[in-house]
């Protein structure tokens, strides 16, 4: 349950990641003092080398950072910093396109992984500081208390805030076009909310058509042209009420699980010239951060546990499959392809495996599809 110490003390922790402030990260006899990178400046980054002195903090990236500026790496790796590097060089090895001078990278110790997830709990860069806190001055000074997390129990947060799930409000809201809907809005023991919306009286008893939305602010509320995410999302509302009935999932994971502010880092780094997946990669992370068993939780509650997934997704496919809802079927769904969102769509057809068979008969089924995609 999350009344016990340990899953408090973890979302202390990412409270306090969300608000830029360091944190203990314990494993194995290790501890570590970690704070990101994301919304450092150098005056955060003065108070915190006093905090940890006279130990010098490293720059903790992960591996895929690590591979997007050259070097080869199995797990986070560390940077040595010295005392002139200011806010603004750190940043840019942990986010720019593009950095000059190489540095000697080497392996980060045990609590490194844990502070990277608990810097992707709070939509944080996967990017910190870290100082040994054995080499710090000792003890930490008493007008700054610092939480401390064990890294076994960041590991199995997630889980635990899966299983913390409830819901907590619905209400029916007619829909234009006529579509009668009814929201269902779950929450978890950390205050994340996402939202089942049921459009007619769909039959449990039988496969029900479903789709997996991730939250899309640019796409599904500002009408952008540089995703399908809008389309999709009206699409899949006009498919249901066709069908008789059905349910949208609208999950709290935007950009694919990276948060809006990542996000939008990705499009600065695809206006630069990367793709969606390497722009991803260049900030650190996965190529999809998005994990389904949420949503897998939230059908089951609603008594839904055989489904036609509508998607052009074979992973929420796979994903939904491990967390134990049974699939039955898939449902395509085509949106339009522009000419701002066809680079991006090409990316998820031809690197993803996203099965957009349309726009492959647009642009054509060869190997040099992307090439000649603008």
């Amino acid at each position: 349950m999350f009344g016990r110490p340990e899953h408090i003390a973890v979302e202390r922790g990412f409270a306090e990641f969300r608000c830029g402030r360091p944190v203990v990260i314990t494993a194995a006899g290790e501890a570590t003092v970690a704070i990101p990178v994301d919304g450092m400046n150098d005056e955060r980054l003065a108070s915190f080398r006093r905090l940890v002195a006279p130990a010098n903090p490293d720059l903790v990236i992960t591996a895929r950072r690590a591979h997007a500026l050259g070097y080869e790496a199995a797990g986070p790796v560390r940077m040595a910093l010295s005392d002139r590097d200011g806010a603004a060089a750190i940043k840019s090895w942990v986010a720019a396109a593009d950095v000059e001078q190489r540095r000697e990278l080497a392996r980060a110790g045990a609590t490194a992984g844990a502070a990277i997830e608990l810097a992707k709990l709070a939509q944080r860069l996967p990017a910190l500081l870290m100082a040994d806190q054995r080499s710090t001055a000792s003890p930490v000074p008493s007008d700054l208390p610092l939480m401390s997390v064990s890294a076994d129990a960041i590991a199995h947060f997630r889980k635990e805030a899966i299983d913390s799930l409830s819901i907590v409000a619905d209400a029916n809201i007619p829909l234009e076009g006529g579509i009668a809907a009814r929201f269902v809005i779950f929450r978890d023991a950390i205050g994340g909310s996402s939202i089942a919306v049921i459009v007619g009286v769909p039959d449990c008893s039988q496969p029900v058509p479903v789709r997996l939305h991730s939250a899309c602010l640019t796409g599904d509320v500002f009408g952008s042209r540089r995703c399908d995410c809008g389309d999709q999302l009206r699409l899949a509302l006009r498919t249901l009420n066709e069908q008789g009935g059905g349910i949208i999932l609208y999950l709290e994971q935007e950009g694919r699980g990276l948060g809006l502010a990542n996000k939008m880092r990705t499009y600065t780094l695809q206006d630069a010239g990367l793709d969606t997946l390497d722009a991803n990669a260049a900030l650190g992370f996965d190529d999809d951060e998005r994990d389904y068993g949420a949503a897998a939780r939230m059908l089951q509650m609603l008594g839904c546990t055989r489904v036609r997934l509508l998607t052009n997704n074979p992973s929420k496919l796979e994903g939904l499959a491990r967390a134990g809802i049974e699939i039955v079927g898939r449902i395509p769904l085509q949106g339009p392809i522009n000419a701002d969102n066809r680079r991006y769509l090409t990316a998820k057809a031809t690197r993803a495996g996203h099965k957009l068979d349309h726009l492959l008969a647009v642009l054509g089924d060869g190997p040099d599809i992307a090439k000649r995609t603008p």
